[in-house]
């Protein structure tokens, strides 16, 4: 019988379990944070009804799609009703019209779990992918006193996970709509149109932005375009500096002064949130661009990487569950792509393997005496200690190579030598050393070696 290739579709991440334990700790660091400032944990299932998901058609989310459908309906012939989510927020829609009436207000959510998307074979790009979401929900209203709370999350999170400098750069939607509006571009439509070319300033460049908007397809005049230019490329150094440029906008429309109003508010207070000025900054071209955004905006880069662009990403929106719900639910949250980021921070020398999380491994010297081996190894477990039992046997040196290639830096032997004097060996692989212990020494020792390893590194 031929045999089937064993091989996986293109657009996932699969690891082996050394970089799948760096992985995890990346996990555990962002869950560990979300939790620090209050975040309840979320999950939704994979699978939605599709047309729950998709109560906006004809975007390029649908054409992306994935959808489900059983073998018994295939048969059927049967249209499938059935879809894996292609990202959290409209599971978290549809999660908080269904549960209003049992949640506490605002609600404060986590939600880390992967989403799917019909993505086109291309290096960089996944099919599945974890997101690792945080949002505020409110009831009818939401302070904006919650949108600088999210860049004290961002802040530490990426502090943990210590991948180098990082800017959380803020703009808001109000402030931009606003100055538009005061240069004669007025219609909601056009306004649009215009956020999402100035939100490709910084990947595409001022030159392609300024041929777009004089272009045909939006027939700005090349002052305006000028106008829009300069008031995109707008960055601060500091706090102070930040305030400055926005007093220095000029007064303006409603929606403008509403902006800038609301950027100062949440400026000073990401500022009383402890996050030191040297992590964030005022950045008018950032946009985000999808259209549910409606003020306070976020992107997170890296200072000395741009080119891996945003690795955290979000913003404040009117009404999450307007297409479940006659509730108004306004919120504001981020979303870290852990896959991409993760992919994008190994292809770039960031990150490295990581070591196993097994921290001892129990040699076996002597089958007769494989219940002293457990035991021993029940009380290493009992005690905190990861430890792994080798239950077949071989050749010490076999067991030794075994420990070493998994990635397992302690070995403990306790042999006929050592059970008649009450001592055990233990073998350090990473500095190739060894020494004997007192067989009631073991736990405490060990506990200070691996105590001393980790704060190695």
């Amino acid at each position: 019988m031929a045999l089937t290739p064993a091989r996986t579709m293109p657009g996932v991440l699969e690891l082996l379990p050394l970089d799948q334990i760096a992985f995890q700790r990346m996990l555990d660091v962002i869950r560990r944070n979300y939790e620090r400032f209050g975040f309840l944990a979320v999950e939704t299932p994979v699978i939605e009804y599709a047309d729950v998901l998709l109560t906006k058609t004809g975007g390029e989310t649908e054409r992306q799609v994935y959808f489900v459908q059983s073998t018994g309906a295939l048969e059927q012939g049967e249209k499938p009703d059935l879809a894996l989510r292609f990202d959290l927020t409209v599971p978290l829609a549809r999660y908080v019209a269904e549960h209003e009436r049992d949640l506490s207000f605002p609600f404060r959510r986590y939600q880390m779990q992967k989403v799917y998307r019909g993505e086109r074979a291309q290096r960089g790009r996944f099919r599945e992918f974890y997101q690792c979401d945080i949002d505020v929900i409110g009831k009818d209203a939401l302070s904006v006193r919650y949108d600088a709370e999210i860049p004290a999350v961002i802040y530490s999170v990426f502090r943990e996970l210590d991948i180098g400098p990082f800017t959380i750069q803020l703009n808001n939607r109000k402030l931009m709509r606003g100055y538009f509006e005061s240069l004669g571009v007025v219609d909601g439509e056009q306004q649009m149109l215009v956020l999402r070319e100035v939100d490709k300033l910084d990947k595409r460049g001022a030159d392609y932005v300024r041929d777009t908007l004089t272009g045909a397809a939006f027939g700005l005049s090349a002052e305006v375009a000028a106008k829009i230019l300069a008031f995109v490329q707008v960055r601060s150094s500091s706090l102070q500096d930040a305030l400055d440029k926005l007093d220095a906008l000029g007064p303006g429309p409603e929606a403008l002064e509403q902006g800038r109003h609301e950027l100062k508010e949440v400026l000073g207070l990401i500022h009383a949130f402890g996050v030191p000025q040297t992590h964030y900054a005022l950045n008018l071209s950032i946009a985000r661009g999808l259209d549910y955004y409606t003020g306070t905006v976020y992107e997170t880069t890296l200072n000395d990487h741009p080119q891996i662009g945003s690795i955290c990403s979000g913003g404040r929106y009117e009404n999450l569950a307007g297409q479940y719900t006659k509730s108004h639910l306004p919120g504001v949250g981020i979303s870290i792509g852990l896959t991409r980021l993760y992919w994008q921070l190994r292809d770039a020398g960031l990150i490295d393997t990581a070591k196993s999380t097994v921290d001892v491994l129990v040699t076996q010297m002597d089958e007769a005496q494989l219940p002293a081996y457990l035991a021993l190894a029940g009380e290493l477990r009992g005690a905190g200690i990861a430890t792994e039992v080798v239950l077949e046997g071989g050749k010490l040196g076999k067991q030794f190579k075994y420990a070493d290639r998994a990635g397992i830096r302690f070995v403990v032997v306790l042999g006929e030598d050592e059970l008649a004097r009450g001592v055990v060996t233990v073998k350090d692989l990473r500095r190739e050393d060894q020494f004997e212990v007192a067989r009631g020494e073991l736990v405490k020792t060990l506990r200070v070696e691996l105590e001393q390893a980790a704060a190695m590194g």
